[in-house]
């Protein structure tokens, strides 16, 4: 694409144009050698037509993907409101001779730890021997990471040929229902892919809300609902109630629903409501279903909660939760409560096998390790109560000196109580956003707004790879380094750091110990 010497108001910017090797006063530009996919060139973006049988390769699938709408990329008030319909979403299962009904599935929304009981859920799945789709959002470093079977990413090759497959399809219904969005086309892309492996269940977590959310097209064995907060209030709606109705439009005529205790009388007054009206059989963790929990240390676990669920059928007792965290026992119990009643509608579910398959859960982006020295650790805690619990899991399960944070969120969220949250637990916060995300809070911003109600240290980072070099000088022995805010901002300093580790084998960053600081990103 030729260069263009005007600027964006129109006006000829003048700027002496920069030698090779730069020069004074010459502005300094540098150019990436990595492919953007998040924005790419609108002349680099494969086009769906006539002839078109497949993309040519697994950058090109991303180039189509990242070109289309992105919710989870675009501000609330910038969504238009038709991709908030199912007409699309059905027409586009049409198209692929419906492979939503190929297989049988578990539906989780919420707004608090639905990623969590898919994982706990999914491994559970597996260690009874039941091939198991999972489709997650969003992902932590690989966007292959959202379509797993047993446990497995899929294949670039096979993520290739399924988004070709949609891609096309997709096309197909354009004319009459509009261009399909980025997340349709990677749900319709799972639904095919667990209906091709033959998948004995699929875990589905919900995107955004439940009502309208692209997956909300099947019709599963057992739907489930998390914890309800606030959260997404311009497109969900400004209450609690209005909320929990929206993820409550996940239950379906004769499906069992489950919940677990939530904040407010309400939300749960709201879901009876909804289940009633579909005649959706609903029960309670706690309420409905006996639980109970505790928290306990040994030499073989260490700090961790344990949960008991027991049923008609089933008896889980004294079973550990593998997620850290308080938190996480409701999660679990809410696996196990679901394990039950999926025994219930005919598959061979064992408890040992569930609890067995349960202890093998994966941590992606959940208070995980991804760098030894300095200790760092991710975790996608994007909303104030996720960000109290994470402090409280830093403190039940972890031993250090000093906590050193590394922060960056969305601007739609509650962002005020977040950072009232992050101040109460961090000793230093340093504020930074992830790369081409639209959506992220200014880092300035958030450090003048943390500024009036806390005097904790805290500054800015122009990037996610700074802020990990600037806390890694800062970090003592014994303090850690945990990055959170949103998945995005966790994510890319797993990316980063993974890339470090691959590429030099280190496993050391600079460090007020005295590290060389050739241990740094680059």
């Amino acid at each position: 694409m030729p260069s263009s010497r005007k600027s964006s108001t129109g006006k000829d910017t003048k700027r002496p144009k920069p030698s090779r090797g730069g020069g004074k006063g010459a502005p300094k530009r540098k150019r990436s050698t990595k492919l953007r996919l998040k924005r790419p060139d609108a002349d680099a973006v494969p086009s769906i037509g006539p002839g078109f049988k497949s993309f040519s390769d697994f950058k090109e699938t991303l180039r189509f993907l990242y070109s289309r709408i992105n919710v989870e990329m675009i501000r609330p008030q910038k969504v238009e409101p038709q991709v908030w319909k199912l007409e699309r979403m059905h027409a586009l299962m049409s198209a692929l001779d419906e492979p939503h009904r190929a297989f049988k599935s578990v539906h989780v929304a919420g707004s608090k730890g639905k990623g969590s009981v898919c994982e706990m859920l999914s491994s559970s799945l597996i260690g009874c021997g039941l091939a198991t789709g999972l489709f997650t959002s969003p992902h932590v470093v690989d966007i292959r990471e959202r379509i797993r079977l047993n446990g497995e990413m899929v294949s670039e090759r096979d993520f290739v040929r399924l988004v070709s497959e949609v891609a096309l399809a997709a096309d197909g219904i354009k004319r009459r229902h509009g261009a399909a969005t980025y997340f349709e086309l990677l749900t319709a892309a799972a639904y095919l892919h667990f209906a091709q492996q033959a998948v004995d269940v699929g875990v589905i977590e919900v995107g955004l809300g439940g009502r309208l959310d692209s997956t909300n097209v099947i019709t599963p064995e057992v739907t489930a609902v998390t914890a309800i907060q606030l959260e997404h209030t311009q497109i969900l709606g400004d209450s609690l109630d209005k909320i929990a109705r929206e993820k409550a439009g996940i239950f379906k005529p004769g499906v069992p629903a489950l919940t677990v205790p939530q904040q407010k009388p309400i939300i749960i007054e709201t879901f009876k409501e909804v289940a009633q009206k579909v005649n959706a059989p609903l029960s309670v963790l706690g309420t409905d279903i006996e639980y109970t929990a505790r928290f306990e240390a040994n030499t073989q676990l260490g700090p961790h909660m344990r949960i008991s669920v027991t049923t008609p059928r089933s008896e889980f007792e004294h079973v550990p939760v593998p997620l850290k965290g308080e938190h996480q026992a409701a999660n679990c119990g809410l696996v196990l409560a679901i394990l039950d009643r999926l025994r219930e509608r005919g598959l061979p579910i064992k408890e040992r096998d569930a609890v067995n398959g349960l202890a093998r859960t994966k941590t992606l982006g959940r208070l995980e390790q991804v760098f030894a020295q300095p200790r760092i650790f991710v975790d996608g805690a994007h909303n104030p109560e996720s960000i109290q619990a994470l402090i409280k899991s830093l403190g039940a399960h972890l031993r250090y000196d000093s906590l050193i944070v590394i922060f960056g969120c969305a601007s739609d969220k509650d962002v005020p109580t977040m950072l009232q949250k992050l101040g109460a637990g961090a000793d230093k916060v340093i504020f930074t956003k992830a790369e081409h995300n639209a959506r992220a809070a200014d880092p300035k911003d958030l450090l003048r707004r943390f500024g009036e109600h806390s005097q904790k240290m805290a500054q800015t980072a122009a990037s996610v790879k700074d802020a990990i070099n600037i806390a890694a000088k800062a970090a003592g022995r014994d303090d850690l380094i945990v990055v959170t805010g949103s998945f995005y901002v966790a994510g890319e300093a797993k990316r980063l750091l993974e890339e470090k580790k691959s590429r030099d084998g280190q496993v050391r960053l600079a460090s007020g110990s005295g590290t060389s600081t050739q241990g740094r990103p680059s």
